[in-house]
């Protein structure tokens, strides 16, 4: 199990600093894809949705991910432009968990990412109608095949309705399991995005 961690003796004025030694650590320790976190959103009723997609950049404006705009997700983060994230690095013994607004990355940003893809992962991205019924896998086959018929494997160009999103965060948590089931939690909060951080510990 990991050491416990100063932060919860003295709690660094940056969260984001935190987050990223924690992520450097997870890099290491963790067998895969130490940038998996868990993303939350909700629906028209309601009804929270929860999936894992993949980190692909954060700084202090926030947690970035990329996804079909058509999809579920992307559906209900348009009608309601809020989210929660969580990770968890068992090998770590440690969790974070983020909450905040959701915002559009900039056509610049979406782009230079989508062109860091591999050929075949832009060419999924035009043959996948994410979370739309799909009558058998051939025909997402066929789809696959005709946007490499179309393209090719070079200049694949975005589609218009995949895109990045990132949560800005207001509130962000880390978790460390302690013994005896009396674990360490530290809050970092602040109401917007312009605000101090402020600190508390939670019981566990």
């Amino acid at each position: 199990m990991s050491g416990f961690d100063e932060i919860f003796d003295a709690p660094a004025a940056d969260p984001m600093a935190v987050f990223d030694s924690w992520l450097s650590q997870a890099a290491v320790s963790e067998p895969n894809d130490p940038n998996a976190m868990s993303l939350a959103t909700v629906d028209g009723d309601g009804m929270p949705n929860a999936r894992m997609v993949l980190l692909k950049g954060h700084d202090q404006r926030g947690f970035v991910f990329y996804t079909n705009l058509n999809s579920q997700k992307g559906a209900e983060l348009n009608d309601n432009a809020r989210a929660a994230l969580c990770f968890h690095w068992k090998s770590l013994h440690r969790q974070v968990r983020v909450q905040g607004p959701v915002s559009a990355v900039s056509e610049q940003e979406a782009d230079a990412y989508f062109t860091s893809r591999g050929a075949e992962s832009r060419l999924g991205a035009w043959a996948s109608q994410q979370s739309q019924t799909l009558q058998d896998r051939a025909t997402l086959d066929a789809a696959y095949d005709a946007a490499l018929a179309q393209y090719g494997e070079e200049n694949i160009p975005r589609p218009p309705h995949w895109s990045g999103r990132r949560i800005t965060p207001l509130k962000i948590e880390f978790w460390q399991d302690g013994a005896h089931r009396l674990h360490n939690r530290l809050v970092y909060h602040r109401a917007t995005p312009d605000d101090v951080w402020s600190t508390r510990l939670l019981y566990p």
